[in-house]
């Protein structure tokens, strides 16, 4: 392999939302996806926590998992696919997956995570309405062999 990979360049041009936040939860990088997909300029995430993105009623249980995960070196999302809500600068929520891996100092201590994140608002939205149209279709056949059995 190679060993000339700009590895600057690779990340700032990903299709998909890079972060990396230190050990405390603050933003410390912050890719040109990221702002394309949260709206926030790379210079008004860094150094700011991860609250900016998500919303208050997931907080406390994002909070509890990230001090865990900071204490202990293990998270049990490594290469799972999360789907969570998140918030975009001007309000609107998006529905986002993602997936975390940790940085480790040469001790093996945690020195933070990236998440690699993609905008999947759209998708959720045609999965939640194809669902819709499942569920009705299926009542209306339940309907049908009903009003067909009470003859």
């Amino acid at each position: 392999m190679s060993s000339n990979v700009d590895f600057k360049q690779l990340v700032e041009g990903a299709g998909d939302a890079i972060m990396v936040c230190d050990a405390e939860g603050a933003i410390v990088f912050w890719n040109r996806a990221a702002q394309r997909i949260f709206g926030f300029t790379e210079a008004e995430a860094l150094g700011r926590s991860l609250d900016l993105i998500i919303p208050e009623r997931q907080r406390g249980r994002h909070w509890d998992g990230y001090r865990t995960t900071m204490a202990t070196g293990v998270t049990k999302y490594g290469a799972d696919l999360l789907r969570v809500p998140a918030l975009h600068k001007d309000g609107h929520q998006l529905s986002i997956a993602f997936t975390v891996s940790l940085l480790q100092s040469a001790d093996r201590k945690v020195t933070g995570i990236v998440a690699i994140v993609r905008d999947e608002t759209t998708r959720f939205a045609e999965d939640r309405k194809l669902r819709a149209r499942l569920a009705q279709a299926e009542a209306k056949a339940d309907a049908n062999a009903k009003s067909q059995g009470d003859t």
